[in-house]
């Protein structure tokens, strides 16, 4: 069972139907009808999840690409950050569109898949667990072999559990519109500090399809979006932005920001999932993002336990590692927010003084944080994960190149496979896959579903050797979520059917 019909709950049932397991889908509301842009920013590693349940062509026909983040303060521009494009993996680095529209892609392919039973209305207002599953009253009495909590920040499932949500909310507000006109400003993500038409804040533009601009506002506490509206208040804003030209104001909402992480993502049979697991920030677009990854982590766990193709203690490992990711999203979040919104007077002191100096530092990115955008996370100390060593001098640091070790996610490129065309990371879902530098047999164990891959079949322009930095013998076990669970330096059986049974959880 999941419990929310939002993008989580829906990508969740999705893969698991991708993975043979069928669903009921239990939605509190009467019909879901998103209104606004709300989450717009998708990451390339979250379209290749997004790709797997089906979504991703159209969401890639209709969103706006970008690949440059501008930071400015008082007009004048501060730095810029590129992002690679395409590439050899053919996916663009961010894409903007709304997660309503997102959400109704979902929704088609939910009601398509014979394995999905998405049911309106049913509010959870119970759960139970034995030995055997789980019972929730959402009305009727439901019964599953597990419970999926996705049901956003006021999570029942989450409160019916007993799972507390510490954290802080802020104070400050923000208001959100989306304004539809045409702008000559470029497909980029632009952040103004202190810009003269909302001084002593900030402002967030992003462009999103159909000629709409995403614009966000850092407000006053005591703002009443409504007077603004009657004022004509509302509309000045706009016009400091866009100046004279004809306008449609499609949205408008005025909210505050959390940071907030569960003290655990599930108990029992039960799990937690997105917002009702973390909430952060949005500057950096770590929420629905991490939200999509929590989804592909535990499908394929749910999957293979469901299937008996590992213990139940495999499902453990989904707490020790999206929970780290959530911590991680938080610590960098918190950071953001300190910056942005500062909370006492040092620091207000210290964000004014890194403004200042940032126009004459040799890398302002070092001291002005503006957002630091998402990324997947590390699963380095995952009990999944087969160690192979230090990281030989690589940097963690959001945004650093990641190198090949187990527990970050696998690279892409293009392939060769049974004579068609592909990337790499479409061949992962639903099994694990073992990469050898060269064709040879391997005795693997017969319990993990896994397919073998030489890179002298498929690496037809030797684009992977080079991103795995494959060696003569190396092998890359591949999880069915894509993170590297072991690069071994050889293709002896005995370590690669180590690798697969640990990261199975046996």
């Amino acid at each position: 069972m999941v419990a929310g019909a939002g993008p989580v709950g829906l990508v969740t049932a999705l893969l698991l139907a991708r993975h043979g397991v069928p669903s009921t889908v239990l939605e509190a509301a009467g019909r879901r009808n998103p209104s606004g842009s709300r989450a717009i920013c998708f990451q390339r590693d979250v379209l290749d999840v997004l790709d797997r349940t089906g979504c991703a062509e159209r969401m890639l026909a209709r969103g706006v690409t970008w690949t440059t983040g501008r930071t400015y303060h008082r007009g004048d521009e501060l730095f810029s950050v590129t992002f690679p494009g395409t590439g050899p993996g053919a996916v663009p680095p961010w894409i903007n569109i709304s997660q309503a529209e997102v959400e109704g892609y979902l929704r088609d392919l939910a009601a398509a898949e014979p394995l999905i039973d998405v049911r309106y209305g049913h509010a959870v207002r119970g759960v139970r667990q034995d030995e055997r599953g789980v019972e929730a009253d959402a009305g009727a009495t439901v019964r599953g072999s597990h419970l999926v909590g996705a049901d956003g920040c006021h999570s029942a499932v989450r409160k019916l559990l007993g799972i507390g949500f510490p954290g802080r909310t802020f104070t400050d507000r923000f208001l959100i519109c989306d304004v539809r006109a045409e702008l000559p400003f470029p497909s980029e993500r632009r952040f103004h500090f202190d810009p003269e038409w909302n001084p002593g804040r900030q402002v967030l533009v992003h462009q999103c399809p159909d000629g709409t601009w995403r614009i966000d506002w850092q407000v006053a506490p005591g703002i009443d979006l409504d007077a603004e509206r009657a004022s004509g208040a509302l509309d000045a804003r706009i016009r400091k932005i866009i100046g004279d030209l004809p306008y449609e104001l499609v949205w408008a909402t005025v909210y505050r920001f959390h940071e907030r992480c569960a003290e655990a993502f599930g108990t029992g049979r039960a799990f937690l999932a997105g917002d009702a697991a973390h909430l952060f920030a949005p500057f950096g677009a770590r929420g629905l993002n991490s939200g999509i990854q929590d989804a592909e982590n535990l499908a394929w766990k749910l999957a293979f336990v469901r299937r008996g193709l590992a213990p139940a203690s495999l499902l453990a490992s989904y707490d020790a590692e999206r929970r780290a990711a959530a911590l991680e999203n938080l610590r960098v979040t918190t950071r953001t927010m300190e910056f942005l919104v500062p909370q006492t007077p040092e620091q207000r002191a210290h964000r004014l003084e890194s403004l200042e100096r940032a126009r004459t530092h040799p890398d302002p990115r070092t001291i002005i944080d503006s957002g630091k955008l998402a990324e997947p996370f590390w699963y380095l100390d995952s009990p999944l994960t087969t160690p192979s060593g230090p990281l030989g001098g690589f940097p963690r640091e959001p945004g650093a190149a990641r190198p090949p070790v187990p527990g970050v996610l696998c690279p892409d490129g293009p392939c060769t496979v049974a004579g068609e065309r592909t990337r790499l990371r479409r061949l992962f879902g639903t099994g694990f896959v073992v990469l050898t530098a060269q064709r040879r047999p391997l005795r693997l164990p017969a319990g993990v579903p896994h397919t073998v891959h030489a890179l002298d079949d498929i690496d037809t322009d030797g684009v992977l050797r080079e991103a795995l930095r494959a060696g003569p013998d190396t092998v890359h076990v591949v999880r069915p979520d894509g993170h590297l669970a072991a690069v071994l330096p050889s293709a002896a059986p005995g370590p690669v059917a180590d690798a697969l049974h640990r990261a199975c959880g046996r």
